[in-house]
């Protein structure tokens, strides 16, 4: 290999006791005792592009240096070419803006590349470095998904915990404002457009025939995969009964906008009319009949109030209400 190597988050050789010691280069070829390699990079890596191109086929290349991912599973070149998507559960960042993984599996070597950091791979590396190595790439594989699911799962969980007291405010309370109905939806659409792919890529692993994943394993596989549809299931019933809540709440709200609407129009037909009397009466002009007497003023209080009477009377015959 020409040029300087890149710089590596970690890596590591892991042994046939089930050990593993830190990678000394980033050589894709392992040591001869040892059972596999594992590389783990940052996309932001600037001699990362150079490596690849020269120490990996041409399809896992360009798969690793993808500016933009969906998830998938390629058998290709007597190795593997994944691309998953995971929770976004750093600072200051949302859910939702799932991050990527990419690896290049074989049965001697792992290589991994992330853009942003990923704590499921956190996780795998303390379980390393504490003596609990995956004994094959297969079962590192199948560690990495399960770090993965076991977060989606967990975020599904809230989602629908979420749903639930949503539901519980509406129905049971009649609370007709939920200002976090919107960012929720907005939520499972998102969650539901990442995890739907990732859901099919691992059914797509858990079937696929190839060297890399022992017969023995693919239950396991099968069993994360049905996890994760059972997650894409949980988000899209949460979507089904979010868009339920908003249909109710907008024609809740709008009963209400429309009986405070037929109350005030009562209220305008019946004093229409007196308005109407309390302007023609209030012109200053010569010749108004009661100018000269006493209690015009009240005569005139006492007709509008039987006027009013009289329209409400009216009105309930007509059956306005």
């Amino acid at each position: 290999m020409t040029g300087p190597a890149p710089s590596r988050i970690c890596g590591f050789d892991i042994w046939t006791d089930g050990t593993a010691t830190s990678a000394p280069d980033t050589s894709v070829v392992a040591p001869e005792n040892a059972v596999y390699r594992w590389l783990h990079f940052d996309l932001a890596e600037p001699e990362l592009a150079r490596w690849c191109a020269t120490q990996l086929p041409p399809m896992a290349a360009r798969s690793l240096l993808a500016a933009k991912t969906r998830p998938r599973v390629d058998d290709q070149d007597n190795g593997l070419v994944l691309t998953l998507r995971g929770i976004n559960l750093n600072e200051g960042a949302e859910l939702t803006d799932m991050v990527s993984l990419r690896m290049w599996v074989t049965p001697r070597l792992v290589v991994t590349v992330r853009r942003m950091r990923m704590f499921a791979m956190d996780d795998l590396r303390h379980d390393i470095e504490s003596g609990d190595a995956p004994a094959i790439p297969a079962r590192m594989i199948a560690r990495i998904i399960e770090n993965i699911v076991d977060r989606i799962e967990t975020v599904s969980v809230n989602l629908e915990e979420q749903a639930d007291r949503m539901e519980e405010l509406v129905y049971d309370q009649h609370v007709l404002q939920l200002p976090e109905l919107a960012p929720l939806h907005r939520t499972v659409i998102k969650l539901r457009r990442h995890i739907g792919p990732l859901s099919d890529a691992l059914d797509g692993l858990a079937r696929m025939n190839t060297q890399v994943i022992p017969p023995e394993l693919r239950h396991r596989l099968r069993d994360t995969a049905n996890r994760v549809t059972r997650s894409v299931e949980e988000v899209v019933e949460v979507r089904d009964r979010v868009q339920t809540l908003t249909s109710h709440l907008d024609l809740a709200n709008s009963a209400r906008l429309g009986r405070n609407g037929y109350v005030l129009s009562v209220i305008a037909a019946i004093f229409l009319p007196l308005g109407f009397l309390t302007g023609l009466f209030g012109v200053n002009v010569a010749g108004l009949p009661g100018t000269a007497y006493p209690h015009a003023f009240a005569v005139l209080c006492g007709a509008m109030v039987v006027l009013a009477l009289a329209i409400y009377l009216l009105l309930r015959w007509i059956r306005w209400f």
